[in-house]
């Protein structure tokens, strides 16, 4: 059964919000890495985008859910799994927008820059990322990156229709920064005796990509 519901888009913390919630007992959680690991998933979440597709058993045998494709999907999601809790991780909309460019953009834009352990999640996703993109930006991944105007209205956009949706007390707004408490203290559970996750950084991820190339 789904009990938390990532509605954050990528590159707004989820690698480490994936991790911080399997921390708290909130494991397995599905992120776009477990289509690498089982590969079978990406012909589902294909056909969710066209909403032939069972909601319920679509996350089955996961707890959580965050980052694409899942959070591409928090409209149905969120109403299947009515008792779920949401998190909308967030992150300043400008440094987001480099993120993403030199991350997730420049991975999908240039096959020859992926990572050999991401091929196959790139792969098998790459019908699906690129019409999740599509949906959310009005262009396709063979496109230039749009610019940072829009790309920063379509982020403040989906914060708006996240939180204009769904009740106030059913969503946690969530920037990684903030660390354990408001995160702990929204799904009722002991803050660990460690470091919140910091993983998949801008300059791991471009780290990655150098040593790829």
């Amino acid at each position: 059964m789904i009990s938390v519901i990532g509605a954050g888009l990528p590159r707004t913390g989820t690698t480490s919000l994936k991790a911080a919630l399997e921390l708290l007992g909130f494991g397995p959680c599905h992120h776009m890495q477990e289509i690498g690991t089982h590969p079978e998933q990406a012909p589902r979440w294909r056909q969710a985008l066209e909403e032939q597709v069972d909601w319920t058993g679509l996350l089955r045998g996961y707890q959580a859910a965050v980052d694409w494709p899942s959070a591409h999907f928090w409209r149905p999601l969120t109403h299947t799994h009515p008792d779920a809790k949401v998190i909308l991780t967030v992150r300043d909309p400008h440094a987001w927008y480099v993120s993403l460019r030199d991350t997730v953009f420049a991975l999908l834009h240039d096959p020859s820059a992926v990572p050999r352990e991401l091929q196959p999640v790139i792969t098998g996703m790459r019908p699906l990322l690129d019409r999740i993109w599509r949906d959310t930006f009005g262009t396709t991944l063979a496109d230039p990156m749009p610019d940072e105007s829009h790309a920063v209205k379509v982020f403040l956009r989906h914060t708006a229709e996240v939180t204009g949706t769904l009740r106030a007390d059913r969503v946690l707004v969530y920037e990684s920064g903030q660390g354990w408490e408001p995160l702990c203290d929204f799904l009722g559970v002991p803050i660990p005796d460690e470091p919140y996750p910091r993983l998949n950084d801008r300059q791991s991820a471009l780290t990655r990509l150098r040593e790829s190339r």
